[in-house]
């Protein structure tokens, strides 16, 4: 996508090609920084303090994050090292595991001396094809969402509402996004379309990420706090929701930052459709049992308990909003049960949340 009119990934290579640099999205909207990771413990720390998000963009990075270890000590012992470093990072993503055993498939076999570039090549392929994955979500989801606006406009809409949640655009890949890819590929095209963006807390996906997404690249949205969505359900006010996912276990119930459920279940009571944006990388097709099998990473409880923003004399701050000596807890994740999501759209199609329906579609 672009910033500033400047066309922009989320991950690449830095001139010295063998460093990776990153966007700090700790830092947005306010502030734009580029980290430079030189070693698999920076990358593996980018991943755990969120300094890149999102489960396509975790699994580039733990890529990226093997290709330094190996720069750095191509042997046995480090190539297991680092996988395992990387793979504690963060629980729930799937594309975690995923990148890195493709990572460890292609460099096992090979002698030392050719790990490290091999390496470099593989984590930039991988790259390249979260990028294709997410373009083709886009235009599978843009059908739908064409379908979608020749019925409300013919019930006399001027627009197409859209609601979503967190942030899975192209911050939360390496470029399109997921849940917004046709949200964008949609605007692109002249279509009428606004974004409902839940603010997401803890964290503030939403209202941080999101919405700069959206204001770069000229979207109409409005930024609204989480428990409106219900509200304008109920009103006629939302049109369809999408949302993207960290895991989606193989019966077709979806995993995915703390709030989607309740989104689900209120687009369910209110007739609204509620598609998950699923890049293949995110099926673990050995779950069956979203609630009882995924694990759901807790995070500290800091992020409930402090907010960060821009103050008015321009400073970035954080703020305590609790009363001290109050505990917090904070699941980062929840489970929607396939019974709620209308359709999943993935770089292969669209089709049911069903087991059925994604054995069709992915030949398993």
């Amino acid at each position: 996508m672009n910033v500033n009119g400047t066309p922009t990934r989320t991950i690449w290579l830095a001139d010295d090609g063998r460093s990776v640099q990153i966007i700090d999205q700790t830092r947005l909207p306010h502030a734009w920084e580029v980290i430079t990771l030189r070693s698999m413990a920076e990358a593996a720390r980018a991943i755990k303090d969120m300094w890149v998000r999102g489960a396509p963009l975790i699994g580039a990075t733990a890529a990226y994050g093997m290709a330094l270890a190996m720069a750095e000590d191509a042997s046995d012992a480090n190539l297991q090292a680092a996988h395992d470093h990387l793979y504690a990072t963060r629980p729930t993503a799937v594309n975690l595991r995923w990148a890195l055993q493709a990572m460890q498939d292609c460099l096992r076999p090979l002698p030392a001396d050719q790990r490290a570039a091999a390496a470099y090549q593989r984590a930039a392929a991988l790259c390249d094809e979260d990028v294709e994955i997410n373009y083709a979500i886009g235009g599978h989801g843009l059908a739908l969402f064409k379908q979608r606006w020749t019925e409300r406009k013919a019930a006399g809409a001027e627009r197409l509402n859209v609601l979503t949640h967190c942030n899975a655009g192209w911050l939360a890949t390496v470029d399109w996004g997921t849940a917004l890819a046709p949200i964008y590929r949609f605007f692109d095209e002249g279509l009428p379309i606004h974004v409902w963006v839940d603010e997401t807390r803890p964290r503030n996906q939403g209202a941080s990420l999101t919405a700069w997404e959206l204001n770069q690249h000229g979207v109409p949205h409005t930024v609204i706090p989480d428990n409106v969505g219900g509200h304008l359900m109920q009103h006629g006010m939302v049109d369809l929701c999408i949302v993207g996912t960290d895991r989606t276990t193989a019966s077709g119930d979806v995993c995915n930052k703390i709030g989607t459920y309740l989104k689900a279940l209120a687009a369910h009571d209110n007739g609204v459709p509620f598609y998950v944006a699923l890049p293949s990388p995110t099926i673990d097709w050995t779950l069956d049992d979203g609630i009882k099998e995924i694990p759901i990473e807790e995070r500290d409880a800091t992020e409930v308990t402090q907010l960060t923003g821009r103050t008015a004399n321009g400073q970035i701050e954080a703020i305590t909003i609790t009363p001290a000596g109050s505990p917090a807890g904070n699941w980062g994740f929840d489970v929607t049960p396939a019974r709620y999501v209308t359709a999943l759209i993935t770089e292969k199609g669209v089709c049911p949340a069903t087991r059925d329906g994604l054995a069709a579609l992915f030949g398993v």
